[in-house]
């Protein structure tokens, strides 16, 4: 027997050297440490290595002769540790994950095989080892295949193998490696500095390679492309009598899930969330169990998809585990670790209550929770509130912050809003909203919450009844609410020693005021008064909130302080709130008055500079248009007072500045003033830049909407398309072939309420198309389309409406038929005169063009011989200086002109004659004789007619006198001669 073991061994260890053949008693592939004989001078050591082939080991395990030597197996095995105990190849690996599934397989039957499958596993904590660079592209999918083997080995059953499973998985993510970087084959011995090597150096020049360890990216990557992750929760189906296996798994879970997507998505493919969560309770000596199964939760919420988490524990089974584990720590928990333990399962609720379909209310932990929101502001003989006690310190701070937005996502099923009127929480949370005065000095009050968390958590009740109270009226007027927050707004404007701290969320901007207090209260009150509640906004007016809103608003805008955001926000909010009061009221806009009159004007008359600043103006200026909607308009008499303050001017300004989204707001509200018979003469003596009229601003803005709107113009702005001549490019766009149904309104109806087209036209019909100052022929032309706007828009619907019974198969009577095509017919000939109208005022405008043309050339003509004549008159000037001849002859035409100006002697027996005929006088001017020549009356007709006047102008220059050129020679020009 021996001598055959013997022989089948030799067969196995048997390697060939060169041409003659030796036998060692060793697995080919494996070093072999070899004593050489010790010489007693010297003692050395040689190690003689040989390349060892790993698929041999897995033949001589695989064979079924070699079956029964199994201590030569584990012998072999453990010179495979021993030889691998710095890291596995990468080229190797697959051998050795082959080895590991042999062993496992081996060690059902002989445990023997447990130990030096853990002494492998233990090896695979370190990283794996390479030879070249490119070993990690190479055997990228060798290494994927050999991590998910390594999970499915946690079907063996020992508690030792599962746990280095887990350890070496761990290993994988630790940066810390040991040094790898060594020459040769680490588990082999240098060869010591004999005299004379044992063996030929060519046995190792195979090992010379310089070995490095895996990346740990590398290392990360490719363990989550293995799948390692799923198999890890499968396998928890497996350790229901190994807690501390379990725990361990939950370890490594832990580890996986917290820095990894890709790990999170396979832990939920398992339904890792469901199975933990239902598995979390149990019973567990080290108290981990929970709190590793909570971090697993926690890093599948925020890393992976939270709706699948949440889908995957919104059981009955989950919900019940998780109320189980939160009273459990809430009523037993006394450490600060509890504590946060019991603050995360209360987050993994609120997470789980967001979605629709979790049982929490059938669950009733519900129920609890809400009994829980209610402590300590209401007093509760129920048995779980009668003992507890809170410390008052940050986890229970935390714990109640998370309570109160637990409501908030609660809110959103109507089926909770039972349980919140039976808890009455309403009532908590005004509780929790009225202000806390101090203890006075020397006087220590009852262990409550901090001035800071008071703060914080009264703010947080404010947002919270911002959402829950709009759904719960009747509590909040059974509790009066309205009264409780118009106390509080006065406290906000109180001047005292409050020092608000402005740490949370919710008191942003609030540090050293009470600004956030006011904020979240006024936030409050908008969305009360919002909801059109007739009993809501009555109560309100009755205890003075109009009055009271409006000295709020005007001592923020008169106070000295910076504006910002919440400032902005405010008086925004404010506004809104009075516009809702007012709106449809009479009285409530009578009392509104001069005071809310003041102020809309105030904020009317903001710098449109303004508008984007980013801190809230536009939303400031849209609330205070929307308040002259609804406070003003309606009632006469603060119409009245809002002319007077030039409301309309400001409100064309506004248009003119203002952008395209506001626009149809600011021209809706002036639609609405127009009713008014005194607002006519306010719009038509506004004047904006360059004297631009209210006409043709409103045509101006026609223009826009039309370009917008994709209306087909010609260049002129004339209609291109009698067919079309107000349709819009979404009208045209719109499928023909579709029926629409009859509760919805057909594109030419929705048009009319999406557009300024027809506010415009109802502005004209107010103001009149004819006798419009400041309008050019452009506007003139956009007038004529306005001034037919709706016989096209009534056009625009038959024809909807024809196409409609075309669609569904319906042909109409012929009377009906024949009404559709006269209308058809009757709204193109209407746009064919249109565009006649049109095409005359383009050529009435280039004949004036043209009439300006000629008027100014005119007029440069008459400026250049001016120039002219100025010259001329300068030459003749100085030609008298230099030439003594012309000169003299100056002298004399001058004393020619002066004996000539002189009176006559009269003959003594001359008939004098009067001056006048047919009542003209013949006059004389200093310089200047006029002569008249009269042709008598019998032949022309009449007294005056046919008279010539020739007017003979003598300029005075430098004293001398000259002749001028006859009265036929350019008389135009005559008269503007200057006389020097």
């Amino acid at each position: 027997m021996l001598a055959s073991e013997a022989a089948m061994t030799k067969s196995y260890l048997t390697t060939s050297t060169g041409s003659k053949a030796k036998v060692h008693r060793r697995k080919p592939a494996i070093p072999v440490i070899k004593h050489i004989a010790k010489d007693n001078d010297q003692e050395k050591q040689e190690v003689l290595t040989k390349p060892i082939e790993l698929s041999r080991v897995i033949h001589f395990l695989e064979d079924p002769l070699a079956a029964t030597l199994k201590e030569r197996q584990i012998f072999a095995l453990k010179k495979v540790v021993k030889r691998c105990q710095k890291g596995f190849l990468l080229k190797e690996l697959a051998d050795v994950f082959k080895i590991l599934y042999i062993c496992a397989e081996k060690s059902k039957d002989h445990p023997e095989y447990t130990s030096v499958l853990c002494d492998l596993l233990k090896i695979c904590r370190l990283p794996f080892l390479k030879e070249k660079t490119s070993d990690e592209v190479t055997y990228a999918q060798t290494v994927k295949e050999s991590l998910s083997q390594m999970g499915f080995l946690m079907r063996v059953p020992n508690a030792e193998v599962r746990n280095q499973i887990c350890h070496s998985i761990i290993s994988v993510y630790s940066s810390v490696t040991s040094k790898h970087s060594v020459d040769g084959m680490d588990s082999l011995s240098k060869p010591a500095a004999a005299s004379k090597p044992a063996v030929p150096s060519h046995r190792f020049s195979k090992h010379s390679l310089r070995l490095h360890p895996t990346s740990l990216g590398y290392r990360v990557q490719l363990l989550e492309q293995s799948g390692l992750a799923e198999t890890l929760v499968l396998s928890m189906a497996l350790l229901e009598n190994q807690p501390a296996v379990k725990l361990q798994v939950l370890q490594t879970l832990q580890m996986l899930s917290s820095s990894s997507d890709v790990n999170c998505s396979l832990i939920l493919k398992a339904q890792g969330a469901e199975q933990i969560c239902f598995h979390m309770n149990e019973p567990d000596p080290s108290g981990q169990v929970l709190f590793r199964s909570s971090e697993i939760l926690w890093n599948l919420l925020e890393r992976g998809c939270k709706e699948e988490v949440t889908a995957q524990l919104s059981n009955m089974d989950c919900i019940m585990a998780l109320k189980e584990a939160f009273l459990h720590q809430l009523l037993n928990g006394f450490r600060h670790y509890d504590f946060q333990l019991r603050n995360d399962l209360l987050v993994i609720t609120t997470l789980i209550a967001e979605n629709p379909k979790s049982p929490l209310i059938e669950s009733l932990f519900a129920k609890q929770l809400i009994l829980f929101v209610t402590f300590p502001e209401l007093k509760s003989h129920n048995p779980l509130v009668r003992n507890l006690k809170l410390s008052y310190n940050n986890e229970d701070f935390e714990m109640k912050r998370l309570l109160l937005n637990l409501v908030v996502v609660m809110s959103k099923d109507l089926s909770a809003l039972q349980l919140f009127k039976e808890g009455h929480v309403v009532l908590a949370l005004l509780h929790l909203v009225k202000p806390t005065a101090a203890p006075p000095e020397g006087q220590s009050g009852p262990r409550n919450w901090t001035p800071v968390q008071q703060e914080e958590l009264q703010l947080q009740a404010l947002a919270t009844l911002a959402t829950v109270a709009p759904l719960m009226l009747d509590d909040y007027m059974t509790c009066q609410g309205n009264t409780c927050l118009l106390l509080l707004l006065e406290w906000c404007t109180e001047r005292d020693a409050y020092f608000g701290q402005g740490h949370s969320f919710h008191g942003t901007g609030g540090r050293g005021s009470k600004k956030a207090q006011m904020r979240y209260c006024v936030r409050l009150l908008r969305s009360m008064a919002s909801l059109g509640n007739e009993a809501i906004n009555q109560d309100l007016f009755d205890q003075g909130a109009i009055s009271q809103l409006l000295v709020i608003i005007m001592q923020m805008e008169g106070s000295p302080e910076e504006e910002d955001v919440i400032t902005l926000e405010i008086k925004a909010d404010i506004q809104l709130i009075l516009s809702a009061l007012c709106e449809d009221n009479p009285h409530r806009k009578e009392l509104f008055g001069s005071e809310g009159v003041e102020m809309t004007v105030h904020f009317l008359k903001m710098s449109t500079e303004k508008f984007y600043s980013g801190l809230g103006h536009n939303k400031l200026i849209l609330s205070t248009v929307d308040c002259v909607w609804s406070c003003i308009v309606g009632c006469y008499t603060t119409e009245d007072v809002f002319l007077e303050k030039e409301g309309i001017f400001l409100l064309l300004d506004l248009l003119h500045s203002s952008p395209r989204n506001m626009q149809n707001v600011v021209l809706g509200t002036l639609l609405e003033l127009c009713d008014n018979p005194k607002t006519m003469s306010h719009i038509l003596a506004w004047r904006g830049q360059k004297s631009l009229t209210t006409p043709g601003l409103l045509l101006q803005l026609w223009r826009q909407e039309e370009a917008e709107l994709g209306v087909s113009r010609d260049l002129y702005g004339r209609i291109s398309d009698p067919k079309k001549p107000i349709l819009c490019y979404y009208q045209e766009e719109e499928d023909s072939q579709v029926s629409l149904p009859a509760n919805r309104p057909s594109a030419a109806v929705m048009d009319v309420s999406e557009n300024l087209r027809f506010k415009i036209y109802s502005v004209f019909c107010k103001l009149g198309f004819e006798a419009l100052p400041g309008l050019s022929t452009e506007d003139y032309i956009t007038l004529s389309i306005v001034t037919r706007y709706l016989d096209f828009k009534v056009g625009e619907v038959w024809d909807e409406i024809s196409k409609e019974l075309s669609l569904e198969g319906v042909r109409p009577v012929t009377p009906d038929e024949e009404a559709l095509d006269t209308i058809a017919k009757m709204t193109e000939d209407t746009a064919r005169r249109v565009i006649t109208q049109q095409s005359s005022m383009l050529e009435q405008r280039d004949k004036e063009d043209i009439s300006e043309e000629k008027r100014m050339y005119t007029e440069i003509s008459s400026n250049w011989k001016q120039q002219e004549l100025t010259a001329q008159s300068w030459e003749h000037f100085v030609a008298k200086t230099s030439n003594y001849k012309i000169l003299k002859e100056t002298k004399e035409h001058q004393e020619r002109s002066i004996d000539s100006s002189r009176p006559k002697p009269k003959h003594k027996e001359a008939i004098f004659h009067p001056t006048q005929i047919h009542g003209l006088q013949i006059t004389k001017f200093c310089g200047r004789v006029m002569t008249v020549e009269s042709t008598p009356a019998h032949l022309t007709g009449g007294p005056l007619a046919n008279t010539e006047l020739a007017l003979e102008r003598v300029p005075i220059q430098g004293g001398a006198l000259r002749k001028l050129p006859t009265a036929t020679e350019d008389t135009e020009y005559f008269n503007t001669v200057s006389v020097k």
